[in-house]
């Protein structure tokens, strides 16, 4: 089997973005990197302006960076305290969506945690896969001091293309701005918003504990949905499980560069490709999950084409039709979502209506490099 290696590739400009890759949904988001400036600070046509303009993207082409440098994450939730009590002291609301994912909970403040509450933290998350934080303040704080609180959990991954709020290329907007009506343009030609993905999984060491959190929204509608992708695997037959220990897949960085030099967008690092182990360990709950998605996965090292297309899309169509180890977000004012990148994935829905804005930032730390435990059949 091929090493693991970062991989450099030619600029985004030599690359053509493949049919199947945009066919499956890879890049939905293709609309022109532009602003409409008087909606967005002074509103427009009836639309209020956006309630945190600090926060409205940019893409400055002059961010350029170089490759990313391998580094030592600390796992926080290896630290922390399994009884919570710093994270969920007595008189904290907490409510499981479902009996492996999803978690709400309201009467702690994120920004008044110790350190020790952040290891907790970390590991409520991981064993959870996502948490709705209700009632936060987290909007409020100044961008540097948002990312300085998101830091304790590993380095900031500037993102290749997406835009950002000026001066701070760490923060990823997730923004449709009011009176954008490309929602209809995008179901011209597909039935389907749903796209499943793992964050920046093409990096050599992808996020894991990541924040998002809501700055305005629709009146309803743009939900997330969350698929638990560890309890994807323990769902699999021992026989299977036991097939895919050891495999590696690639995961490619390549076509979100070219699909954002298409549209005339930005570049801060040329794109990389890397192997990943298909089953992969969480170091502080020691959960296998599987570890592929279709936006970013593209083979299975040293299998045929054929073989690798078979095995990766009942992995996808696994993990895709779980619904009962899946979770639905319904984002609320003062929302912080917080989930463990390594064991989820994640699509947005694109499904509210009349143009209503719907601007989201999101904090994405880097964790350790994807590895894999031996195979354990079950006693």
């Amino acid at each position: 089997m091929a090493p693991s290696a970062v991989e450099s590739v030619p600029a985004a400009a030599d690359i053509i973005v493949p049919k199947y890759a945009v066919h499956k949904g890879v890049y939905k988001e293709l609309a022109t990197n532009k602003l409409d400036k008087e909606a967005e600070t002074s509103g427009k046509d009836g639309f209020q302006a956006a309630k945190y303009p600090h926060y409205l993207p940019t893409w400055n082409p002059e961010q350029k960076y170089p490759p990313l440098t391998p580094f030592e994450h600390v796992e926080h939730g290896k630290n922390a305290d399994p009884s919570f009590p710093n994270l969920l002291p007595s008189g904290t609301q907490v409510t499981h969506l479902t009996p492996t994912i999803g978690t709400e909970v309201s009467g702690i403040q994120l920004t008044s945690l110790t350190s020790a509450g952040k290891d907790e933290l970390a590991l409520l998350v991981a064993q959870r896969k996502v948490v709705a934080f209700r009632g936060q303040d987290f909007a409020d704080l100044p961008i540097s001091e948002a990312l300085d609180y998101g830091a304790y959990f590993g380095r900031h991954h500037i993102h290749p293309t997406s835009g950002s709020p000026e001066g701070y290329p760490e923060v990823h907007l997730v923004h449709r701005g009011a009176g954008d009506n490309s929602v209809d343009q995008f179901f011209a030609n597909r039935t389907s918003s749903v796209a499943w993905h793992s964050d920046v999984s093409y990096e050599q060491q992808p996020p894991g504990t990541t924040f998002l959190y809501i700055l305005d929204k629709p009146e309803t509608g743009g939900d997330t949905l969350f698929v638990d992708a560890a309890e994807a695997y323990n769902r699999l037959s021992p026989l299977f499980r036991e097939r895919l220990h050891g495999l590696k897949a690639t995961h490619s960085g390549i076509e979100q560069v070219n699909a954002s030099a298409a549209r005339g967008g930005i570049k801060r690092r040329e794109p990389v490709v890397n192997e990943h182990p298909i089953v992969r360990t969480h170091p502080a709950t020691g959960e296998k999950a599987i570890y592929v998605n279709p936006q970013f996965t593209r083979d299975i090292v040293g299998l045929k084409k054929e073989e690798s297309d078979a095995i990766l899309k009942f992995l996808y169509d696994h993990l895709a039709y779980g619904a009962d180890f899946q979770a639905r977000v319904k984002w609320q004012e003062g929302t912080v979502v917080i989930w463990d990148n390594r064991v989820t994935q994640h699509s947005a829905l694109i499904d509210w209506k009349n143009g209503q804005r719907r601007h989201l930032a999101r904090i994405t730390p880097q964790a350790e490099r994807p590895f894999e435990t031996l195979y354990e059949a079950a006693k």
